[in-house]
């Protein structure tokens, strides 16, 4: 059902902070004068200290809500290899990725807002109940508060949270294939990323007024999302973000963070 676009909006977040030392892969620039969530890499997928704090500094001076992308301690596969970490392993290390942008966001004048997994920890934290609980108890240890945990609805992650008392919000990817399960398809499978720009809008306008996309399959799915994720590794992302923000603006859809 079409939602109504009285008071309708929405948060636009994209993945950044993607480089190590003198390698960058995401535009943090441009990004960041877009979007109204910025995930952080947090130095296990990618990332360093000096470009968490400049990542940081930029999302300060421009409104954007600090979140913070925890993933697997993967650099050489970038946090998209599914890894077997005892959960208490796991636990401490989302833990410390959170302290470690925390100490950034703080200088900055700004804080940590959220928590969001990255690649296979997010794939893994959906259906793994033991892994999704590892997260939610590392956001606990991390802050001792109600930090919102950006997932995938429906996941065993949301569901941790939940129990754990912290706040969920329902994010979906504008520029990614679902199954018919809602859940997202495989990388390694045919048509699991969306690169035709004119797709990618037409979902964002999807999930935001009518609360659904097309599976891979083509079946209708209903999602209810406060979060729309455009990647920031993708080559011409900024453009690509641009266009979405200026489509759900001229469509009626406010464009701004969730808390």
């Amino acid at each position: 059902m079409t939602a109504s676009l009285a008071n309708l909006s929405i948060d636009l977040n994209a993945d950044l902070g993607e480089g190590f030392g003198r390698w960058q892969l995401t535009d943090d620039e441009a990004l960041l004068s877009i979007v109204t969530s910025a995930n952080v890499a947090c130095g296990f997928h990618a990332g360093d200290p000096s470009t968490m704090r400049r990542v940081c500094e930029l999302a300060a001076e421009r409104g954007v809500r600090v979140g913070a992308q925890v993933s697997y301690r993967d650099l050489a596969g970038f946090g998209r290899r599914s890894m077997d970490v005892p959960p208490r392993e796991l636990a401490d290390e989302i833990a410390y990725q959170i302290g470690a942008l925390e100490t950034f966001a703080r200088a900055a004048g700004t804080r940590v807002h959220y928590v969001k997994p990255h690649g296979a920890l997010y794939n893994r934290s959906v259906h793994d109940e033991a892994q999704a609980a590892a997260v939610v108890e590392g956001v606990r240890l991390a802050v001792g508060g109600p930090l919102p945990v950006l997932g995938l609805p429906g996941s065993r992650l949301h569901e941790a949270a939940r129990t754990a008392g912290l706040p969920v919000i329902a994010e979906a990817f504008a520029d990614r294939a679902y199954t018919a399960d809602g859940t997202l398809v495989p990388r390694t499978e045919p048509g699991a990323v969306v690169h035709d720009p004119d797709t990618v809008v037409k979902r964002a306008l999807g999930f935001a007024r009518d609360r659904a996309v097309t599976s891979i399959d083509g079946r209708r799915i209903e999602v209810d999302v406060r979060s729309l994720c455009v990647h920031g590794d993708t080559p011409g992302a900024a453009d690509l973000a641009r266009r979405v923000r200026s489509e759900l603006a001229a469509a009626g859809v406010r464009v701004a963070a969730f808390i």
